[in-house]
Order: C-alpha cells, then structure tokens, then sequence
C-alpha cells in the first residue's frame, strides 16, 4: 500500500515536470517566432534587404554581409530596440573595402578673341606648368583664366594622346570650345566661312589620333548665292541634281525628297544658303520637278525668280504644252516660266557654227572655231589668258560675221565654267552651250550652272556633264606631316644652309634653300617638329652644343620670318654627338655640319565622319592645279554621277602668334 502511494507520487511529479517543460519549450518557440518576425519586419522597414534573421531559443542571430562597418553597427542597434541587446548574436561579415576609383579626367578649353579658360580636373600630384605654358603661346597677351585642378591619380589610357590633339585643335581654332577626356574629343567652333569649315575639318581629320573617337561641329555662315539656283535633270542617263539651293533645311528635304521621287539615287548635295527670291522656293522646286518627271526627260533651271522648262526632242507637244500649263498654274506668283520643246534636227546644216575650248592634263587650252569679228576674237583670247594663264592659251579661231547675238557671251560664259575644271572641253552652239570633263572642286558642278544659267539668261539651254574626282582636289591631297618632314629633308640633302665660320648668322646665298622649305611648310597642315642643329667634333663638346643650338634656332627664325605656321617648333642642338660620317676627313667634317628636321608627333589620318547635314557652300573661286587626268566623256552623252560626299573636309593655315625662339647662345668654338 505505501509502494503504490509512492509510485504514484512519483508519476505525478513526472506529469508535472513534463507538462512544465512543454510549457517552457512551447513559450520558448512563441518567443522566437515573434521576436523574428518583428526584427524581420523592422528591417525590412528600414529597407536593409541583406541582413536575415534566424533565432534559437531567446537567441536571434544576425547573418548576411554588410557592405561597411558603419552598415553592420547601425543595424545591429537597430535590432537592439526591437530584442534585448543580450539576446543578439551579431553573426555577420562586412564586404572587403573596395580601392577607391579614380575620377574621370577631363579639360574644357574655351577660346575666343578676349582670351582663354580652362576649366577641369587633371591627373597628377599638381597641374603641369607645361600644359598652361602652351596654351599661353596661343593668347597673344590676351589674359588666361587657369581654373584647372589636379587629382594623384595615374593618367588614364589615352589622356595623353587625346590632350595633344585637343591642344593641337586649340592652335587651329580661334573661336571653339574644345571638351578633352581619355576617350573622346568633343570640338565645337565657328569659322568665317563654309571654305573655311572644310579646311578646319580636314587638317583636324588628319591630326586625330587612330583610336581616338573625335566629335566635330564646326559652323559657318550660310553662303550667299547669286543667282540662287537649282537645276534638275533626267535623261538618257537618268535623274539628277547639277545644282541645287535651299533656304531652310526643311526645304532642301522637301526638293530633295522630291527628287528621290522623280527617280534620283543614291546622295545629293543641296547648299542651304541666302539670296532666295520667295520663301515659296521649296514648292516652286517641287512643282518643277515633277514636271520634268511627267515628261519622262527634260531639264527645269531655276536662276533666282526666272525658270528655264527645256523638253526632250522625243516630247510630243501636247504633252509638253500640257505640262507647261500645269507647271504654270503651281509656280508661285513671282516665278517667270519660259518654256521650250526641243526642235528635231534638219538634215542640212552648211559646215558647224560652233566654238571649241580644250583644257589638257598640263593645263593648256586651245581655242577653236567662230566668233563675230577681231575685236571678240581678242576679247576672248584675254579673257582666257586671265583665266588660265597667259602662256597656257592657244588660240586659233576664225571670224564669222554671220553668228547669231549673243554668241560672244555663250563663249565668255563657257570659259568661265572650263575654269572650274581640272580637265574637259567646251563646245558653243547656237541652241546650247555643253560643259564636260573631271573637276577638283566637290561644288564644281553647281558652280557651273550658276555661271551658266545666270550669264545665258532665261530659257537658254545649256548641258553639264562635269564629274568630281577626290584626287584631283587640292585640299583632298594635303601632304601628310611625314610627306612634309620627308620633303623638308629632301631640300637640305640637295643644298645645304650655309653659316659664316663660328657664326649663327645664315649666309644670304641660302635664302633660296629657306624659301624652298618655306614653299613646302606652306602646304602642309601645323606640324609638331624639330629643327636639329649638327656640328663635327673639331672644338669643345659644350662650345659645338651651344653653336648648333644657335645655328637651328636661326633657321627656326629664318622660317617665322616667312610667316609660317610654326609655332609648334622646337629648336634643339646636338652639337658633335650624332654624326653621319668620319670627323677624320675633312669631307665627313663638311657632312656632319647639318641641319635637320625630324617629325616629333606622327599622327595617322583617320577616315572623315560619315555624314554631315550640311555641306560647304560654293568656293568663292578656284583655279586649276597640276593638270592630269584620263580625257572627258563627249559633250551630250549626259551627266555622270559626280559621287560629292555630303560633307567636306577642309584645312586652313593658323593665324595665330609665332612662338618666339630663345636668344641665340653665344659659340666658343668654330665646327
């Protein structure tokens, strides 16, 4: 009976125990679910999305990485307010501090008549004093704001390249804003005319480093075209632009896209300039192309307000009045439209009444065929001396009183277009005036026909079969700087710079060797170069130094003297420590006394931008260069496609202060 009491009391202290640990256990659970829940629903509060939650027990375990200690610390104190900070296990790692990246680099550079800013954060313990030093030489005393600050940091890949070429932009560029960074160059300038602007453009194109990425946008005024023309042409060949003027770029687009319908291909050049006669020049344009594209052929000129309709002979004449009378009715109030069907030609005609001009490769022109009487014949003869030169004209022509009127300005006007060729002919007859061969000029074709249209006067036919060739473009085949540098060499091996014994002063007889190597430096773009002075070894070491230091800074002179762009010479002595050939002969002595001229930067032409919306205006005059070419197309086989890129690269010579060479060192010794 007491064994039973026993065991009882037993099993009920047991029960007891058991139910009191499933107690604890079950607050124990209650207490973590709710403690992670609420730690997990503050952090998610504060936005913190890398920190997770676990608990054990009254435990609450912190876990994640931190992106920085000062993230780990504010964390675990936030959980603090939630449990009890004893309760916390901070249980998490912190992100590896990362180095500190580099800012990015870049230099803007404004430039105008008052003066030059630059503005921007270089790499490096301090600004170089050498980078202020050459923009100063640009100034001409004009005040610099230097707001350039510096960051100690490695130069990024490229920044040195991309800073020699922003600097060489400078030199070019009176009025630009030029924005330097390792990777990309960013050009905006205004220049003083479209001529101008290509000439920029070009030498810019040459000076860009090859893996350089380069934005240009150079602006210009908008040229003023007298007559304001525009010629469309379809025929055996196909349709075409042989000038074309707009207003507004809304314009150009609408001719041009008229064209394209009327069956144009490929690119065509349109000049934006001023001088229209009606705002309505666009829809007038329009009104005579598709009059042309419903003929089928023909060729609509508009010169100013006079409009020129020339039918193709297989045109029936009701459709060409037909056409005339529709065209008539569109033309804006202010246009005069003359309007001609070409006459089928007769069977007899007496011998031609016509006059030949023939420009050669060598640039030579014969003058052939009929005028009216002495007193044109002379008149033509001088005027086309005036335009090509008085020993490349031969003339032989006849005298013919029976010429119609106005033959005397159908030949003027014709030799005026030949001029804007490389090589051609021209052919005058009574009905028409034919222009054929190859040009240099990209706008030599549209020049044509506004000499053409505006000299003949309204209703006149005329046909242009002119093409443009690149290699034939005196600015297309600027010489590269190693061309340059090669050419400058070249003249001094054949002839010597000759100075008085022990001296620096250049003898007077070799003032045609500096005018040789000035012709050279005045066609090539600015150039990085050293003029190197040598002596032989006769006489000290420092003393030879000195006196070819002196001797290339005279030629350095001797070249500003000239006017040259050089202002980014350098002038630098060698004395006896390169030679050529053996001091120990007195020839080797005369071989090692030199000067020459090495480049200092190479940079490689790189390929000019793929399109620009507008294109240069025409050249205000251009004659012919060297003369060689295969020989034109004949008059009246129709107009070739002349392949003008719509945009142009030209380079003009800086016009900015010299730099000014150190004082010539005084010799100790003769070479």
């Amino acid at each position: 009976m007491h064994l039973r009491k026993t065991i009882l009391m037993l099993a009920a202290i047991l029960v007891a125990g058991l139910l009191a640990w499933l107690a604890a256990w079950w607050s124990a659970l209650a207490i973590e679910k709710r403690s992670a829940a609420a730690v997990t629903s503050r952090l998610l509060g504060e936005g913190v999305m890398w920190a997770t939650v676990e608990t054990d027990g009254l435990q609450v375990h912190l876990i994640g990485t931190a992106p920085n200690e000062a993230a780990r610390f504010r964390v675990v104190n936030m959980v603090g307010t939630v449990v009890q900070a004893n309760r916390i296990r901070d249980e998490f790692e912190v992100a590896a501090m990362r180095g500190i990246e580099a800012p990015r680099f870049s230099v803007e550079i404004l430039r105008n008549d008052d003066g030059i800013s630059l503005i921007g954060l270089v790499p490096g313990k301090e600004v170089d004093a050498a980078l202020s030093e050459n923009v100063a030489a640009l100034t001409n005393g004009l005040p610099i704001s230097d707001m350039l600050e510096s960051a100690d940091y490695a130069a990024p890949e490229g920044w040195d390249a991309a800073l020699k070429f922003g600097l060489a932009a400078l030199r070019i560029l009176p009025r630009s804003k030029i924005s330097v960074a390792a990777d990309l160059v960013e050009i905006t300038a205004i220049s003083d005319s479209p001529d101008q602007k290509r000439k920029f453009e070009s030498d810019l194109a040459r000076l860009a480093p090859k893996d350089l990425r380069v934005k240009m946008n150079i602006s210009a005024p908008r040229p003023v075209l007298t007559p304001f023309t525009l010629r469309f042409v379809i025929d055996d060949v196909g349709a075409r632009f042989d000038a074309c003027s707009a207003d507004t770029d809304k314009a150009r687009n609408r001719i041009l896209s008229a064209g394209v319908t009327a069956g144009v291909v490929g690119k065509s050049v349109c000049t934006i300039g001023l001088g229209v006669p009606t705002p309505r020049w666009a829809e007038a344009a329009e009104a005579g192309i598709k009059a042309v594209a419903t003929l089928g052929k023909g060729t609509i000129t508009f010169s100013d307000a006079d409009v020129t309709l020339l039918g193709a002979v297989e045109t029936s004449q009701s459709d060409f009045d037909r056409v005339v009378g529709d065209l008539q009715a569109q033309l804006p109030p202010v246009f005069s439209l003359n309007a001609t069907l070409t006459p089928k030609p007769t069977a007899s005609i007496a011998g031609p009444t016509e006059f030949t001009a023939a420009l050669d490769e060598a640039g030579k022109v014969q003058l052939r065929g009929r005028l009216s009487d002495d007193t044109q014949r002379a008149a033509v003869d001088s005027f086309a001396r005036a335009q090509f030169g008085a020993k490349s004209v031969y003339t032989a022509t006849r005298v013919d009183e029976s010429l119609p009127d106005g033959w005397a300005i159908r030949v003027l006007s014709g030799l005026e277009s030949l001029a804007f060729l490389h090589h051609g002919t021209l052919l005058v007859r009574a009905d028409t005036v034919e222009v054929a061969g190859v040009t240099g000029n990209p706008d030599g074709r549209a020049l044509i026909s506004q000499v053409l249209s505006d000299k003949l006067g309204q209703g006149k036919s005329f046909r242009i079969n002119v093409t443009y060739d690149e290699k034939y473009d005196p600015l297309a085949a600027l010489p590269t700087p190693e061309e340059c540098a090669a050419d400058l060499n070249a003249i001094m091996r054949r002839q010597k710079i000759s100075f008085a014994p022990g001296s620096a002063e250049i003898d007077a007889s070799a003032s045609q060797i500096v005018d040789a190597l000035s012709e050279v430096l005045g066609k090539c773009p600015p150039l990085e170069m050293e003029i190197s002075g040598h002596t032989d070894s006769q006489g000290s070491d420092g003393g030879n130094r000195a006196l070819s230091q002196a001797r290339a800074e005279a030629v350095l002179t001797a070249l500003q003297g000239r006017r040259l762009s050089v202002e980014n010479f350098t002038a630098k002595g060698y004395g006896e420590d390169a030679p050529i050939a053996d001091n120990a002969t007195e020839d080797g002595r005369e071989a090692n006394r030199r000067i020459e001229f090495k480049l200092l930067s190479e940079p490689e032409p790189v390929p000019a931008p793929s399109a620009i919306d507008l294109v240069a205006a025409a050249m205000a005059e251009q004659k012919p260069a060297a003369k060689t070419a295969a020989a034109p197309e004949q008059p009246g086989s129709g107009n070739e496609s002349d392949g003008t890129k719509d945009e142009t690269f030209v380079f003009e010579p800086t016009t900015e202060k010299w730099a000014r060479p150190k004082p010539n060192p005084k010799s100790d010794s003769p070479p």
